[in-house]
């Protein structure tokens, strides 16, 4: 049965720190912390890697990096229409609740790219026979088979293609290729019924409860609009998920809107705030897995995290909970170096704590820290 509890809405930024695992130490592997969140948003692959490790202390670049060559993670388009990392096991039944919207969705566009779908059928017959049999190969060499066979991949055609094979479960980002001297690492592709190997498979309604449990687990306090909203589920399916997943969450009530969370998390609302400073990507879940994300950013901040409503967010410096500044990288040979640009000066503890928070994401990529300016 659904336990109910009352608090104060400054509490909500403080109990979604610790759902995703931003408030204290947890000992486990990447796959551990993606598997925790369900899915995190990856669409700046080097970002969405520090929104792992952030969350798994000791972990580094090369680590995240490890997961996705063994298929411990996967990235692909679950939701939103949107990259995320997720666990292999629960991208199947994900896709199965989410992808016919995403297609709906870019319906407009593909006839803008006079993209059929007998086009795409055809993209679909080309991929399984060129990568059977655990055949591996880059985007650009997959777009090549797919000219090869007479098929435009001009413009955005190519990556609409691999989208839509991705959402029909054809296709997923496979291990990552070495570059070349001096180069970034290239993605690949693989066939997702070769590279996911034990798929979850559930009921409809199962797999709806299934998703409202976690994303409540995982970044609770939140709404069903919320829920809504980052599942890309209709609000109709999120209540029947949340309907079938309540009893085993808490609800808690914050001026007359109810958020729900894991078992035990109104218990916890009556403990000391969580005191700390982060310094997370951009895109990170922290505000990317809410619709309403008032409990962390002030409004009238909002446009200094996205300058122009641009939708490209910037990485956020976080205390106690609260969005107060933005931070930007420079990688050299030599190491990386990190500029914070705080809304309001930052107190002489909050900088040691940030610097300790840009430690560790030096740590994280295996780079000196060369400066703060």
């Amino acid at each position: 049965m659904t336990r109910t509890y009352t608090v104060e809405r400054r509490r909500l930024a403080s109990l979604r720190l610790d759902a995703q695992w931003l408030a204290d130490s947890r000992s486990g592997s990447p796959a551990d912390t993606v598997r925790h969140l369900l899915a995190q948003q990856a669409q700046d692959f080097a970002g969405a890697k520090w929104s792992v490790g952030v969350r798994t202390p000791g972990s580094t670049d090369a680590a995240v990096d490890a997961a996705l060559v063994s298929g411990e993670i996967v990235r692909s388009w679950p939701m939103r229409g949107t990259l995320h990392f997720v666990a292999p096991d629960d991208l199947g039944w994900m896709l199965s609740l989410t992808s016919a919207r995403t297609i709906q969705g870019a319906a407009g566009r593909h006839r803008q790219l006079e993209l059929t779908e007998a086009e795409l059928q055809h993209a679909r017959e080309v991929a399984l026979a060129e990568l059977a049999g655990g055949v591996v190969l880059t985007r650009d060499e997959l777009l090549d088979r797919f000219v090869a066979a007479g098929i435009p991949v001009t413009g955005q055609r190519g990556i609409h293609i691999v989208q839509r094979l991705s959402l029909w479960a054809v296709l997923v980002f496979g291990p990552l290729r070495a570059g070349a001297a001096g180069k970034a690492n290239q993605q690949t592709f693989v066939l997702f019924d070769e590279w996911v190997r034990s798929p979850r498979t559930l009921e409809r309604d199962e797999a709806l409860g299934e998703f409202a449990l976690r994303y409540f687990t995982g970044h609770g306090p939140a709404t069903v609009r919320d829920f809504a909203w980052w599942s890309s589920l209709t609000l109709t399916d999120a209540r029947a998920g949340l309907a079938v997943a309540r009893d085993r969450l808490d609800e808690l009530v914050s001026d007359g809107t109810s958020y729900f969370a894991a078992r035990d998390a109104g218990a916890a609302a009556s403990e000391s705030l969580h005191a700390g400073v982060l310094a997370l990507p951009g895109f990170d879940e922290y505000l990317l897995g809410y619709q309403d994300r008032g409990a962390a950013l002030a409004p009238e901040h909002f446009e200094l995290i996205v300058p122009g409503k641009n939708g490209l967010f910037l990485p956020t410096i976080v205390v106690d909970g609260e969005v107060v500044g933005t931070w930007r990288r420079t990688l050299t040979t030599k190491g990386v170096a990190v500029e914070p640009q705080p809304f309001a000066p930052l107190t002489s503890g909050q900088a040691r704590a940030f610097d300790a928070a840009i430690a560790d994401y030096a740590a994280f990529l295996e780079r000196p820290l060369l400066s703060r300016a």
